[in-house]
């Protein structure tokens, strides 16, 4: 006689006889790892909307260290992608120490770098144009962020550009007060530059916004860069009229991620957190072509990220 599909499903489930359980048991033992899901970052779209084409490049990518990272031939993969403006973060590096592969670099010759004061070989930011900005600045104009190199911004005709590396709120939670502090600074910044004209902002913004922007969401609720606080505080960014530029494009797209942790082969196994964004003035959604996860390249535990305007 036919099984009923819920009895089946039930004997599927281990909810059958004794016999049944322990084989089920024996089984679970002996059963394959599931397949990572990778994500496959889609051609480049260089047209907006509205049919403008794109004729801004932006790169941004967390090299976790520039000395290393040019070693592990960064560099190379820069000179492939092309953008017209490069920027990194977490650079850890003081300018008499950078490699000379990077500051001899004919195709950017204009190049900004923000380091920390109070630390040498922490945190620190870069900005290589093909194109002098009108104006650069450092910081946002408060000693307690600024002396940790964590912002450039550069002024363009049509808009302005921002880098940043925003800090972690640490093992245990240790800083979380303090980001909530920059959060609020970083965001008045923000908002200030904007009323003057818009502003494309870029980096590693140390948080996974949605249950969407990382594998293990459950899991971390209480870990950096994942707390009700910071994805508020996140949240208030793009409420005060910022938009995520991928999540405009590709709202539901799960698994798409920029940073992996070195440890438990995370990054063959796709077990990420979408950390680095670019985020955009509302007003320049009718420029956005495309923001793409650039997963492939390798070189860090972030991977670069890059963005097409038509500005």
């Amino acid at each position: 006689m036919k099984r009923g599909k819920k009895a089946e499903e039930a004997t599927a489930e281990g909810d059958g006889d004794a016999n049944s359980e322990s084989t089920n048991k024996k089984a679970k033992k002996t059963k394959e790892p599931e397949a990572p899901i990778l994500y496959e970052d889609p051609p480049d779209k260089t047209t907006s909307k509205d049919g403008l084409d794109a004729n801004m490049k932006i790169t941004s990518w967390n090299v976790d260290g520039l000395r290393a990272w040019v070693k592990k031939n960064g560099l190379d993969w820069v000179r492939e992608e092309n953008p017209d403006v490069l920027c990194l973060q977490e650079t850890k590096c003081a300018e008499k120490d950078l490699p000379a592969d990077i500051t001899s670099m004919p195709e950017y010759p204009h190049k900004y770098w923000c380091v920390s004061d109070d630390k040498e070989g922490y945190s620190g930011v870069a900005m290589l144009c093909k194109t002098e900005p009108t104006k650069v600045t450092y910081g946002i104009g408060k000693e307690e962020h600024d002396k940790e190199g964590r912002v450039i911004t550069a002024e363009f005709p049509t808009f302005y550009l921002v880098t940043a590396y925003v800090p972690n709120a640490g093992r245990g939670l240790v800083r979380l007060d303090y980001r909530k502090t920059w959060d609020a600074d970083f965001r008045a910044y923000l908002t200030e530059l904007d009323m003057q004209k818009p502003l494309v902002l870029c980096g590693d913004l140390n948080v996974a916004h949605r249950e969407i922007d990382l594998k293990n969401p459950k899991g971390n609720k209480k870990s950096a860069g994942f707390t009700p606080e910071e994805r508020e505080g996140f949240g208030q960014l793009l409420e005060a009229g910022f938009v995520d530029s991928f999540r405009e494009l590709y709202p539901e797209q799960a698994n798409a991620y920029t940073f992996w942790t070195y440890m438990m082969n995370s990054r063959s196994k796709n077990v990420g957190w979408r950390l680095d964004y670019f985020v955009l003035s509302s007003s320049l959604v009718s420029a956005l072509c495309d923001s793409k996860i650039r997963n492939k390249a390798m070189g860090s535990d972030h991977c670069p990220i890059t963005l097409h305007l038509a500005v």
